[in-house]
Parts: structure tokens; C-alpha cells; sequence
């Protein structure tokens, strides 16, 4: 999907269905690609690993978009990661 496609789906009036589906769909990955089994990860339920997350990345990406997307995407991705990594290692 385009940046200028995602970033006039969140300013439209169906912004909160999008959100909605943009965030189950955050949720669903995590739930694959995420080992919630090795490091910190193992001492918090998988649950609420999820649900602290996915809202945190769905927030972010929002703010990106509607604020002009102050920094370029490869910024944020080493932004965020980093962010991941602090707090699941």
C-alpha cells in the first residue's frame, strides 16, 4: 500500500474502521512472527505482550502520517526496532 494511500485512509472519515482493521492486522502479526517464549518475553503472558504492543506501533504509525512523516521510513523502521528490542530482549 502507498504512504499517500495509508495516510489518506487514517485522515478519512473511515479512519476508525481503518484504524480498527490496520490494528487486528498488527495484532495477528505479532502473534506469528513474535517469539514469546525466549528472553524477558517468557516472564508476561503473551496476551498482554500483544496488547501493549500493537495499539504502541498502530500509534506511532498513525502519528508518523498525520504529522507529515517527519522522519523518512527507514528511520522510523531502526526507530521502532530499536524501541522492540529494548523492551523484548
Amino acid at each position: 500500500m502507498s504512504l499517500f494511500v495509508f495516510s489518506a485512509m487514517l485522515a478519512s472519515k473511515g479512519a476508525p474502521f481503518f484504524r480498527s482493521r490496520f490494528l487486528e492486522f498488527v495484532i495477528e502479526d505479532i502473534k506469528r512472527s513474535w517469539e514469546m517464549t525466549e528472553g524477558k518475553n517468557r516472564e508476561i503472558n503473551e496476551d498482554v505482550t500483544v496488547q501493549f504492543f500493537a495499539p504502541a506501533y498502530v500509534g506511532i504509525v498513525e502519528w508518523w502520517f498525520l504529522n507529515g512523516m517527519p522522519y523518512p521510513p527507514r528511520v522510523m523502521e531502526e526507530q521502532v526496532e530499536k524501541l522492540l528490542d529494548m523492551n523484548l530482549s
